[in-house]
């Protein structure tokens, strides 16, 4: 087995074989099994469970990290730890928009961790989808690399702008066309059924609020898929572990919620963090894309992505601190009031 890489012609391979890939997706599955089964009895989660569970989360891919280092070199392990760091820094971003999309359908606590979960596994499939999409893209065209980049540094001029305006992390339930689609074909209860999405009323299928929310999870899962996707692949052109990144970072997601629940709202420079981040990654793909068709254009290793991601992320959760700290008021301003549901 070799260590990905690519060629100037985009082709990339993988360290993993096909009994490892099949290990690891049952991992998950297995993993993603017994969150359900977490959730089987809705209830409102303590700090005690979720701190617990959130430890677990973080260990896990530390020592998967350094099993690879171990069984590969420090090559694919500093690639797989880098591109966890992103790609966790872009799941809290995820976070922020559950948040507000839990509050503005006024969510029951009990119900809250379903809803996660549901986001979380669609959030799995969506990636795994565009995981096998971007390795063939890689494979088969030559600017595949450059093509990322640019969806990158778009991305990043975007968040950076909304952070501006302190439009970031406004959540218009009613303006999302997953639910104004799904509220025309069905009948929608004015109340939440426990943990049911549909009921039966006067002979009709309709849909409760549960499922309102969950479609609408569904469609930030779509965007922040398309965002995290070239990110991680701005790190390394090896499919296993992009898969793996993504995987280790959107399981812990639930439990995380619950921990930083009450301190989201205190990073409020978080956005710029996320869109010098996603910047630096994209001029990295433009430079690997330009290296592999002018050999004289010099490439960013791995090693300087991590340190950048470390203090980037270092610096704005300091400066998003200290100005909550200065101006309490500025938690509200950041985090928004989601409209009613």
């Amino acid at each position: 087995m070799t260590l990905a890489a690519a060629d100037s012609g985009g082709a990339t391979s993988s360290l993993a074989s096909p009994g490892l890939w099949l290990l690891s997706i049952g991992v998950v599955l297995g993993l993603v099994l017994l969150d359900l089964a977490l959730t089987r009895r809705p209830h409102a989660v303590g700090m005690r469970e979720a701190v617990g569970w959130s430890v677990f989360y973080i260990a896990l891919p530390l020592v998967f990290g350094a099993w690879i280092w171990a069984q590969w070199g420090s090559g694919p392990g500093v690639d797989f730890l880098t591109g966890y760091l992103v790609e966790k820094s872009l799941s809290v971003d995820n976070l922020f928009v559950f948040m507000l999309l839990l509050s503005a359908f006024a969510v029951p606590a009990e119900l809250q961790q379903r809803v996660l979960l549901y986001g979380i596994v669609g959030a799995l499939v969506l990636r795994g989808v565009l995981i096998a999409v971007g390795a063939a893209a890689l494979d088969n065209l030559s600017f595949a690399f450059l093509l990322f980049g640019a969806i990158l540094l778009a991305t990043a001029v975007k968040i950076f702008r909304d952070q501006r305006k302190g439009t970031g992390h406004e959540v218009d339930v009613s303006s999302m066309r997953s639910v104004r689609l799904l509220r025309r074909f069905m009948p929608v209860t004015d109340e939440y059924r426990g943990a049911r999405m549909t009921v039966r009323e006067a002979g009709k299928r309709a849909a409760t609020p549960l499922l309102l929310v969950v479609v609408a999870v569904f469609a930030t899962d779509v965007v922040f898929a398309v965002d995290s996707v070239p990110a991680v692949y701005g790190i390394t052109s090896d499919p296993y572990l992009v898969f793996a990144t993504n995987a280790f970072a959107l399981l812990g997601l639930r439990a995380l919620y619950f921990v930083l629940q009450g301190a989201l709202g205190r990073l409020v420079h978080l956005g710029y963090g996320l869109a010098a981040i996603l910047a630096f990654i994209g001029v990295k793909l433009v430079l690997h894309w330009a290296h592999g068709i002018w050999a004289g254009v010099p490439e960013i290793p791995t090693l300087l992505s991590l340190g950048f991601i470390v203090v980037v992320l270092a610096i704005v959760t300091m400066t998003s601190l200290r100005a909550t700290r200065q101006d309490p008021e500025a938690v509200g301003e950041h985090v928004g009031s989601p409209p009613a549901r």
